[in-house]
Formats: structure tokens, sequence, C-alpha cells
């Protein structure tokens, strides 16, 4: 037997005697509950999405962080890497400027010996006359202006012990100039490469 108590709808004289006016009544309250659950879970179903959807979100940053994190690490790689490779590169770069000095420096170097052999067959005379020796002096000088080799060194310069080598000195004061040039020096483009060997002596 069922308790009046049980039907939620009791309080509210829908019962089986009711009229018209008090049954539709009953109707309209059981609609509105109906209604309400129906809202009710809708509601708690749009709770769980909404929360789904954040939670969705949430690993949608995490995995942007994630990629960002690792795209910074990456360009920071490529960035030391490019700096190592410059920073190579001009060192092979100055590495092969320095070799070609050095290689130009020594041919000149064995140049320089017939450079002087020319100098001294000048002083006694050789060269005075036109011949082929002096053409032949003539063209060997020209190649090495060509290759930049400059001479420095004559009588009545200020001595400089920076580029002269002084084997006698027979000056009296303070101010010392080349009094004789027993061996030219001589400069490849602006690098010296053999010292002028000389006699300081008093200005004249």
């Amino acid at each position: 037997m069922t308790n009046p108590t049980d039907n939620p709808f009791a309080d509210r004289g829908a019962g089986p005697d009711a009229g018209p006016a008090e049954a539709a009544a009953a109707d309209g309250f059981e609609q509105n509950a109906f209604d309400d659950a129906v809202d009710a879970d809708a509601a708690a179903q749009a709770e769980a999405d909404e929360a789904e959807a954040g939670d969705g979100a949430g690993a949608v940053d995490d995995e942007a962080t994630r990629l960002q994190s690792e795209l910074d690490e990456r360009t920071e790689d490529l960035k030391r890497v490019s700096a190592e490779y410059a920073n190579y590169r001009r060192r092979v770069d100055r590495d092969r400027q320095l070799d070609r000095e050095l290689a130009k420096a020594s041919i000149a170097g064995e140049l320089l010996n017939l450079a002087d052999d020319l100098d001294r067959a000048e002083q006694h005379g050789d060269l005075s006359a036109e011949g082929p020796l002096r053409a032949f002096a003539d063209k060997f000088r020209n190649t090495l202006t060509t290759l930049k080799i400059t001479g420095f060194g004559a009588e009545g310069e200020e001595f400089d012990p920076e580029v002269h080598e002084a084997v006698q000195d027979t000056s009296t004061g303070d101010e010392k100039v080349i009094g004789a040039v027993l061996r030219k020096g001589y400069r490849l483009d602006q690098r010296l490469i053999r010292t002028a060997m000389v006699v300081i002596a008093d200005p004249a």
C-alpha cells in the first residue's frame, strides 16, 4: 500500500478525487519539476563540458610552452654555432693572409741577395754604362717595386734604431744621422723584412 507522504505531489491536492482545476495544477507542477530537473542536468553537463574544455586548453598551453622552450633552445644553439663558424672563418682568413705575407717575405728575402749584388755593382760603376746588366738591374728593381718591396737607408737620414742596425758610431753629439750605408734595408709593403746596416755620424 502506497504511503501518501511518498507522493511528492500529495500536498498539492491532486488526489484521485481532485477536480479538473486541481488536476491541471498538479500536472503543471509536475512539468515544472521535470523542466527544472532537465535544466539542472543541462547545467551540470555544461559545467562538465567547460571543465573538460578547460583541461584541454591547459594541455594545449602546456604543449605550446614546451614547444616554445625547445624553439628558444634550438635558436640559441644556432646562434652559438653561427658565431663559432664566423670566428673560425675569420681565423682561417687571418691565417691565410699571414701565410701569404710570410711566403712573400721569404721570397723577398731571397731576392734581396741579388739586390745587394746589383747595389755593389753600381757602386763599382758597372751599371753606369748602358748594357745588358744595366737593363737587367732596371727590370729587377721594377719587379721589386711591383711586389711592393721598397728599400730604405741613405746617407744623411736620421738614425732610427728600430730600422737601422749600427755597426759603428762615429758621432760626438746627441743628434745622430747615417754617415754610411753598408747594406740597405727593405720593407714588404709596410712590413719590415730587413734592417739597414749603417755607420752613425754627426750631421753635416
